[in-house]
């Protein structure tokens, strides 16, 4: 991604269903990747639902116009040195191509948190699974839209296997990045 001595600027580009645990363990990586490189933005899909792409829904178009401007968001930071931890559900593979195509395949690390439906079920704080099914959220990636696992992630993790702690060591270790 840099070369050595160089101050790391890449895209951490977290891809999983919701409740999967992008957002809290990405949330738990700034202050490591701050160690080594203290330009590190954090974005998430509902925090940039409520800014910039406010004027979107949930359609297939809506998000992967939603997930293009993320991307280039992404890109802009990573330009001006930044790491970017992103948080994207990004549910589908021309979907992700094109977040690889706008950041750069070498400037990006794809973490896919495969945790089945059940499980994301549980986690949901926030009641979407439950409503989804009830018929009050159409176009629900997971379940009544689709989600496809990225082909050829950088990192693989079973967030239902391990704990959030243990999960960052591994990206970490990924990154080259531990101890």
């Amino acid at each position: 991604m840099n070369t050595p001595g160089e101050t790391p600027a890449f895209a951490l580009w977290f891809t999983g269903l919701s409740g999967s645990g992008k957002t809290t363990l990405g949330q738990m990586l700034l202050p490591r990747l701050r160690v080594i490189n203290p330009l590190v933005k954090l974005l998430d899909g509902d925090v940039l639902r409520n800014g910039l792409n406010n004027n979107l829904g949930f359609s297939l178009a809506d998000r992967s116009e939603n997930l293009r401007r993320a991307a280039e968001v992404s890109k802009l930071f990573v330009d001006s040195g930044f790491i970017t931890v992103n948080c994207f559900i990004t549910p589908t593979h021309d979907v992700q191509q094109m977040v690889q195509q706008i950041v750069g395949a070498g400037r990006l690390v794809t973490v896919y948190l495969d945790t089945p439906v059940e499980v994301c079920e549980q986690r949901d704080v926030k009641g979407l699974y439950q409503k989804a099914r009830q018929g009050l959220i159409a176009d629900f990636t997971g379940i009544s839209s689709p989600f496809e696992a990225p082909e050829n992630p950088t990192i693989t993790l079973s967030t239902h296997l391990m704990n959030s702690e243990q999960a960052v060591e591994k990206i970490m270790g990924v990154l080259g990045m531990d101890g």
